[in-house]
């Protein structure tokens, strides 16, 4: 029994956060370069619908299990004597963690103020757009190129393991 759950939660893991960088990454290649080409009513409205379907159960799911995913590695690995193996899962929690940090401390707030930007009478989509794009996806980058390193820790704890 033990070494299934020994297994199964740091692949769980390793799934999860593939998903949860997979999301980003998904964002950084495809979504926003696509939302890049239209026009500024356009994007700042289907911003605003992708933020409203984004929050869902399996979006929390990932974005939420993939932390404790991880973490739960690093006790089983930790608990089992795997130092190296704790030691990249280790390494990929404090990524996993800079990305929900960044999420909520930049990403999230500039969705809430392009909601905002909803209720105001005669706003200039292209005022909007300007406030929101270009910080947004920059941060949206380093989401990505973190939590894609994070997803390689879990992958290195996996096989050191």
């Amino acid at each position: 029994m033990m070494e299934t759950v020994l297994g199964g939660v740091p692949v769980l893991a390793a799934v999860l956060t593939g998903l949860f960088a997979g999301l980003f990454l998904a964002f950084s290649m495809a979504v926003m370069p696509g939302l890049a080409r239209t026009g500024d009513r356009t994007m700042v409205e289907s911003m605003r619908g992708i933020n409203t379907a984004i929050l869902n159960p399996l979006f929390a799911l990932v974005f939420v299990g993939a932390p404790v995913a991880v973490l739960g590695s690093v006790a089983l690995y930790s608990a089992s004597g795997a130092r190296v193996s704790a030691a990249w899962a280790g390494a990929g929690l404090v990524l996993l963690v800079v990305t929900v940090v960044v999420t909520f401390t930049v990403n999230v707030p500039r969705n809430n103020a392009l909601e905002r930007s909803a209720a105001v009478p005669n706003q200039d989509p292209a005022a909007v757009r300007a406030d929101f794009e270009p910080v947004w996806v920059r941060w949206n980058h380093l989401r990505s190129l973190v939590s894609v390193t994070a997803l390689v820790c879990s992958v290195m704890a996996l096989v050191t393991g």
